[in-house]
């Protein structure tokens, strides 16, 4: 489980593919800490630490995970989101993150005002129902507000701390992100649609 607050971004050093995925190693100023199968977001996707070395560790990636993400276009020299699994006595901040992506997007604009930017990023489909106005969502990993919502589009309003941490300062319109919807929304969804919950709103009884 993580928080979606960001502690640093790290560089994509080595990409290798084998016959059933990708290695890719990843150089972290806290890689000494990390133990091998621990969990780790990278980018907003849960991935297992399998290697560490130095100040770098490395991450296989499954024919699954590249197939769901935009990960297989990684390249020496991309940064990447990385958060540990938050700690049983951990401070907890952000919202419930699984590292689980529900699906990619692109990046629709971006925008100074002020000090703070706004990003605009697309809208999946199959994601809409999960998204609402003010409502949490992960972006490549970050725990972010919707700030306003249309059919086709989500935009967030990002502060100096946020941008300054993370990939979003590389973020140029029609670069991919990863989404992550809030689950809670989906428990929501799957209770109502079974008849687990009662709906007096949906049966008509009010």
């Amino acid at each position: 489980m993580f928080t979606g607050i960001v502690e640093e971004t790290g560089a994509v050093v080595d990409v290798r593919t084998d016959t059933e995925g990708k290695r890719i190693r990843v150089a972290s100023s806290f890689a000494d800490a990390l133990d091998h199968g621990e969990s780790i977001s990278v980018s907003g996707a849960c991935l297992t630490v399998e290697d560490v070395d130095g100040d770098g560790f490395e991450l296989f990636l499954s024919r699954e995970t590249l197939d769901r993400t935009y990960l297989d276009d990684l390249e020496p020299g991309d940064e990447v989101n990385l958060e540990r699994a938050m700690p049983a006595d951990g401070r907890f901040d952000g919202h419930l993150v699984q590292g689980h992506v529900d699906g990619t997007a692109t990046v629709t604009r971006v925008e100074r005002v002020g000090d703070d930017w706004t990003f605009g990023f697309s809208l999946p489909p199959s994601l809409a129902r999960y998204v609402v106005e003010k409502g949490s969502i992960t972006v490549d990993g970050i725990s972010l507000t919707v700030a306003d919502l249309t059919p086709e589009e989500f935009t967030v309003a990002i502060i100096p701390a946020t941008y300054d941490l993370t990939n979003l300062s590389g973020k140029e319109p029609g670069d991919p992100v990863h989404v992550e919807v809030d689950v809670l929304a989906k428990y929501v969804e799957r209770m109502v649609r079974e008849g687990a919950v009662e709906t007096p709103l949906l049966d008509g009884s009010q």
